[in-house]
């Protein structure tokens, strides 16, 4: 049972970036595959229109498109997710205690945790209201991984996960968000800028507001600035809504190092998840491990 447990996110990591599109109406339908974020949604045009579709633009040119945009929603998603990896980690330690106690080097560093760190939830509802425009792409097998967002997102579930714990907890969350994925021969391009609230029914589970930056770029040529190339962070900061005191913060770095021959890299991520002890209160809060976390996340990308 646990080398199935095992087995199943090495298959998403095989099938990672691949996504499969249908439809070319009003309405499409898209499925994602991602060890961390798979996803299956429905686009629907509110304009009758086809998707606007963006070629030869700089990664700069591609913001300042999107953020013009803004204000004129073109585009409803509508999605349901599952975040594999995440859930895998409350699996493991809940069916498997023993084995994932041995994972742990330190009080901040267990094994499991540093590869399934990330997402605070196992699944969501998503809506998605603003403008959607798609890229160039290499291949039809990442055409779901050519797109850019731009507009007002709602998300929604029934689960928290805390410390690899599954707590059943209803929460909605709301936020502003430009993100996008750009996959090309010479290179691949992800950012994500988003600010928002959370809110739980979970009394002991501080509603939040949050700000989160994420951007990763591979050069598979020869890539001209060490620091912006071949590299990646994101960073996402949470704050609570009644005192504005900080409660999490979340903080990866990531270098890549692509192959000379073959559009393929090697990438590191270090970083942690730091929980403060406001983020939780009261006498339902569960055991807690350390509130501090380490993540070390090694990767190909292909």
């Amino acid at each position: 049972m646990l080398r199935t447990a095992i087995l199943f996110p090495v298959m998403f990591l095989l099938l990672d970036g691949l996504a499969f599109s249908s439809g070319e109406g009003r309405t499409t339908f898209e499925l994602q595959l991602d060890p961390y974020y798979t996803a299956f949604g429905a686009y629907t045009s509110l304009t009758g229109k086809k998707m606007e579709h963006l070629s030869g633009k700089s990664e700069v040119q591609i913001y300042r498109y999107l953020l013009k945009k803004f204000y004129l929603p073109r585009t409803l998603v509508l999605e349901a997710s599952f975040n594999p990896l995440p859930y895998l980690g409350t699996f493991i330690r809940r069916n498997y205690s023993s084995f994932y106690e041995s994972m742990s080097v330190s009080e901040s560093l267990n094994l499991v945790r540093t590869a399934t760190a990330g997402f605070e939830e196992p699944w969501a509802f998503s809506i998605f209201f603003g403008n959607v425009v798609s890229f160039d792409s290499i291949k039809k097998s990442y055409q779901g991984k050519q797109k850019g967002y731009a507009g007002f997102l709602i998300d929604m579930g029934d689960y928290h996960i805390k410390d690899n714990k599954l707590c059943y907890d209803k929460w909605i969350q709301t936020e502003l968000k430009l993100k996008g994925e750009q996959i090309l021969e010479e290179k691949s391009l992800i950012w994500s800028f988003r600010i928002g609230a959370k809110f739980h029914r979970k009394k002991w589970i501080k509603d939040s507001l949050f700000l989160g930056f994420r951007r990763s770029r591979t050069d598979f040529k020869r890539a001209k600035s060490f620091w912006l190339n071949n590299s990646g962070f994101e960073y996402i900061s949470s704050f609570s809504q009644d005192k504005l005191e900080p409660i999490r913060h979340y903080f990866l770095v990531q270098k890549k190092f692509p192959s000379k021959n073959k559009r393929r890299a090697f990438s590191l991520a270090v970083g942690f998840v730091w929980n403060l002890n406001k983020k939780y209160s009261g006498h339902d809060t569960p055991e807690s491990a350390s509130n501090f976390q380490f993540i070390i996340k090694p990767n190909i990308e292909f």
